[in-house]
């Protein structure tokens, strides 16, 4: 149930702008749909709501900048855009910010600033320092730096970004603004006979399998990676909607309570810092894949995950590390901080835990993953 909503509507939103919608489809930054987006920004600042923003846009910005208009698509180039395109961006709100009365801040993010604990609270403190300063802070990616081939650098897309910000700042909503009006039973550019799924309760098999493949355009990312996000967020506590940022005060409307696009609504009340950040996934080293009995008990039950439930392991862990907790068809129900590493729950895989001592000759505990430390997707 979306419970945040109410005649007030939201307190706090995040607000993610994608390539597509800051370009209006071009090869550059669309000035007038820009203007556009920070007026309803600075609307909501000015009914007394606090908003973060996660924008794309940098590498187009460097292409209309540097005058490139090929479609190259090596690393060292993208990364000369980003380098060049986020001062631009910057510059560009900046100005329209200011032509309101607000100030601007930028954030850039890596994977590698949210990785462990401490750097995950920084950059907490830091946004929630500067929505308390009454600046609005403007996140990307650091896509000067963080690619791929720097391994574990990079978070992926600026959906799965918004997402981490939304659980970051504790915010009541994420709103993912695209080109397209939400989610539909069948992608709206190929089939006439497709509609908008309004609301989405959860996030199955069956919806991820008609999100399909990625949008078109200059963009990384496609609904897919919207659905990550809503499960993300909507996990950490936030609702969330996917929709069309050209239409008229979408933001606004939304954040005040009207339903627009389609609705993930928040399927846990908000929970704690620290399984928030068990929940971003940015520090899992690896993979326990539990059986279907397992699976049921974690779900519905609530229960701890007990070494009988496990079947095998996935990559290398050490003890006290997040891991992801997976089916055996690699679907991810759950994530927790693992009481023993990979060769260990190998060693006790299938066991009841009161063998758990006789088989290594030592035990941290009955449970491979205890339910406090542990945090249902």
């Amino acid at each position: 149930m979306a419970k945040k909503q109410s005649s007030r509507g939201y307190r706090r939103v995040v607000a993610k702008f994608g390539t597509n919608l800051l370009t209006a489809g071009t090869d550059r930054l669309h000035a007038k749909t820009m203007a556009a987006l920070v007026t309803q920004v600075a609307g909501l600042m000015e009914q007394g709501r606090e908003v973060v923003i996660v924008t794309s846009g940098a590498i187009a910005a460097g292409r209309e900048r540097l005058d490139r208009a090929q479609n190259r698509r090596d690393v060292p180039f993208r990364q000369a855009l980003a380098a060049v395109g986020q001062g631009q961006l910057m510059k560009t709100y900046d100005e329209l910010f200011a032509s309101r009365g607000h100030v601007v801040a930028q954030t850039l993010l890596s994977k590698r600033d949210l990785h462990d604990r401490i750097g995950y609270l920084n950059a907490r403190n830091t946004l929630l320092g500067l929505l308390e300063l009454g600046v609005v802070p403007i996140v990307n990616e650091n896509d000067a730096v963080a690619i791929d081939e720097i391994a574990g650098a990079k978070i992926g897309d600026n959906d799965t970004l918004s997402a981490l910000v939304a659980n970051l700042v504790d915010a009541d909503l994420l709103v993912l603004l695209t080109d397209t009006g939400g989610l539909h039973t069948a992608d709206p550019g190929k089939s006439k006979g497709a509609t908008l799924i309004e609301r989405v309760d959860r996030i199955t098999k069956e919806i991820e399998e008609i999100a399909g493949g990625s949008e078109s355009g200059r963009g990384t990312g496609g609904m897919i990676t919207k659905l990550q996000a809503a499960k993300l967020a909507t996990s950490g506590g936030s609702d969330v909607y996917v929709a069309n940022g050209h239409d008229p005060d979408v933001l606004v409307r939304i954040a005040s309570g009207e339903h627009v696009g389609t609705l993930f609504p928040a399927h846990r009340s908000r929970i704690e810092s620290r399984k928030r950040w068990m929940l971003s996934g940015l520090g899992t080293r690896g993979a326990i894949v539990v059986d279907a009995g397992a699976g049921s008990a974690l779900i519905e039950r609530k229960k701890s995950l007990l070494p009988a439930g496990v079947q095998s392991v996935q990559g290398a862990f050490k003890r006290g590390d997040s891991v992801n907790i997976v089916l055996p068809d690699g679907h991810a129900i759950a994530c927790g901080i693992t009481n023993y590493g990979d060769e260990e729950v190998a060693a006790i895989r299938g066991l009841r835990s009161d063998r758990i001592a006789e088989t290594l000759g030592y035990q941290y505990g009955a449970e491979v993953v205890h339910r406090n430390n542990l945090v249902v997707l």
